[in-house]
């Protein structure tokens, strides 16, 4: 008889002492993700920080530029057609001038300057080239001052002409044309340059909430785990309580009587509590403050509910 109850205490110990060695375990366990779950929300955290000065930096600077640089392409584009309408009517004008000048110049045999420095050319070529005496080429030079006066007399008509004074209006229109065009160009490759830089960014922002999904449900795995822990964590301390209960002797408590609360009403007050904490932790979330272990599992848990 006292070897079976020598038996039934070795049992009774190392029974205790496999319920402690377990408890250790579950507690370390479930510690050791709760540090990994602080350590996820921190990176999420990070993450979010992330995202958003990304978003910044996309939006106030990339996005400006380019809006900047398509609003003044824009106004330049109206100039563009602006100057082209104006080129059309210069150009509609000096046809009009053209043909009526060349009606005149049928009736009146008229001689155009390429035709009169024709005629120059050849004659000095003749001189160049030909065997000539004095008297012939005396005419020869004779005959090409007065073809240079017809040419300068020419020349100061054609100056004076609405035909000449278009002419030199539709050049320089088409000067401006042709820097609005190298301007257009110039503009537009630097809105496409910021709009790429801005398209990266968004890229990135993309990509870091893919990260942030992904670490998410691996907090949330994580955080399940921790609970499973915590749960056999708190069943084998209660094993444990009631077996250390069983083992002590039994003695009135001396401990003053706690005053009874009804568990509906203490509800409400831990339920009010815990919004009011959950409260703090958000906006302390939106203010880019950390959060502690406590704080961020209140969120999560509003977020998975």
């Amino acid at each position: 008889m006292s070897k079976d109850k020598t038996n039934n205490s070795q049992s009774s110990r190392l029974s205790f002492r496999d319920l402690q060695h377990q408890i250790e375990d579950f507690r370390q366990k479930r510690d050791d993700l709760n540090k990994k779950t602080k350590d996820f929300i921190n990176a999420l955290q990070d993450v979010e920080i992330d995202i958003n000065n990304t978003l910044k930096i996309a939006k106030e600077k990339y996005r400006k530029k380019r809006d900047y640089w398509n609003n003044k392409v824009k106004k330049l584009k109206e100039k563009k057609i602006e100057y082209k309408n104006l080129l059309d009517n210069f150009i509609g004008e000096k046809n009009k001038i053209q043909k009526s000048t060349d009606e005149g110049k049928a009736s009146k045999n008229f001689i155009s300057i390429k035709h009169i420095e024709r005629k120059i050319d050849n004659l000095e070529r003749k001189i160049e080239t030909e065997n000539l005496n004095i008297a012939e080429e005396n005419a020869i030079i004779d005959n090409i001052r007065k073809l240079a006066e017809m040419k300068q007399e020419y020349l100061a008509e054609q100056i004076n002409s609405d035909l000449f004074k278009l002419e030199r209006k539709i050049e320089i229109v088409k000067i401006n044309l042709s820097k609005i065009y190298e301007q257009l160009n110039k503009w537009s490759n630097k809105s496409q340059e910021n709009h790429a830089k801005m398209q990266d960014l968004f890229q990135r922002v993309n990509a870091l909430k893919e990260k942030k999904k992904r670490m998410e449900e691996e907090l949330i795995e994580n955080k399940k785990a921790a609970d499973h822990y915590h749960e056999q964590f708190l069943k084998l301390m209660n094993q444990r309580r009631k077996i250390s209960k069983g083992k002590r002797p039994y003695y009135a408590s001396k401990k003053p009587v706690k005053k009874y609360t009804p568990r509906s009403k203490k509800n409400e007050l831990l339920e009010k509590l815990k919004q009011d904490k959950l409260e703090k932790a958000l906006e302390k979330q939106k203010a880019g403050k950390k959060l502690n272990l406590y704080e961020a599992r209140l969120i999560l848990e509003k977020s998975k509910g």
